[in-house]
C-alpha cells in the first residue's frame, strides 16, 4: 500500500521535529521505535518514516483504500494547528475545486448511492458500524473523525422514480489548509470505497 508514496515524502518526515508534527497533527510519537502513531478512523496507525512503512494496529480487518495511505503520509506532513470551522462545503467549494474535481477527479459517490440502493436504514447501519455520528442534513447523513483535524460528512438521499438515490461528502472548510487538492481527491476515493465497497474498479492516478 506504501508503494504510492514517493520515498522522499518518508524521508520529508523522518527529517521533521517529532513534537512539532504531534502539535501540528495531533498524533503521539514513539521515540523508542521512531514512528508516530495517529488515529484514522478510529483505528490507530503507525508511521515509520525512517522505514518508509505504515501499518494499521487496530481491528480493521477490512483495511483501507490504498489512497488513503496517501492521505496519512501527507496528513503528518502538511497539516496545520488549527481549530476546525464547524462549516461543511462541498469539494467543489475548495478553491479551485470546481476546475479540478471533474472528469478523472469526480469524487465516485455513486459507489455509495449504487450500494444501498434506496436502503436508508442499510445505509444507517452501515455508517453507525464505522463510527458515524448522525446529523441532521439529507434523508440521512453522518459525520466521521477521519483524522484528528479532518471531520467529514457523509449525506444520502432517497430516489424515486424521477431521479435515482444521491450521496455527497462535505467537508470542514478548514480542510484546504491542511491538505492539497489531489490529497482530498485521494480521501474522497477512500470514504467512498470504504461505504461503498466497490469491486474491480480503477482510479486515475494522482
Amino acid at each position: 500500500m506504501t508503494d504510492l508514496i514517493d520515498k522522499i515524502h518518508f524521508q520529508d518526515l523522518s527529517e521533521r521535529d517529532p513534537k512539532e508534527v504531534c502539535r501540528r497533527a495531533s498524533c503521539k510519537y514513539d521515540d523508542i521505535n521512531e514512528l508516530y502513531k495517529l488515529s484514522v478512523w478510529g483505528d490507530e496507525y503507525r508511521i515509520c518514516p525512517n522505514q518508509s512503512k505504515i501499518d494499521c494496529m487496530g481491528n480493521n480487518t477490512q483495511g483501507l483504500h490504498d489512497y488513503f495511505y496517501l492521505f496519512i503520509i501527507h496528513y503528518l506532513l502538511k497539516s496545520k494547528e488549527i481549530e476546525i470551522s464547524n462549516e461543511w462545503i462541498s469539494e467543489k467549494d475548495i478553491p479551485g475545486g470546481t476546475a479540478f474535481f471533474r472528469g478523472p477527479h469526480e469524487i465516485p459517490t455513486n459507489l455509495i448511492s449504487i450500494r444501498f440502493s434506496n436502503n436508508i436504514d442499510e445505509f444507517k447501519k452501515r455508517c453507525e458500524q464505522l463510527n458515524g455520528k448522525p446529523i441532521n442534513m439529507a434523508d440521512a447523513a453522518y459525520s466521521f473523525w477521519i483524522a484528528p483535524r479532518i471531520p467529514v460528512a457523509v449525506l444520502y438521499w432517497l430516489g424515486d422514480e424521477d431521479f435515482p438515490a444521491e450521496s455527497k461528502i462535505l467537508y470542514d472548510k478548514t480542510i484546504s489548509e491542511h491538505l492539497a487538492s489531489d490529497i482530498i481527491y485521494a480521501l474522497g476515493v477512500g470514504i467512498c470505497e470504504r461505504l461503498g465497497k466497490p469491486h474491480g474498479k480503477e482510479y486515475v492516478s494522482l
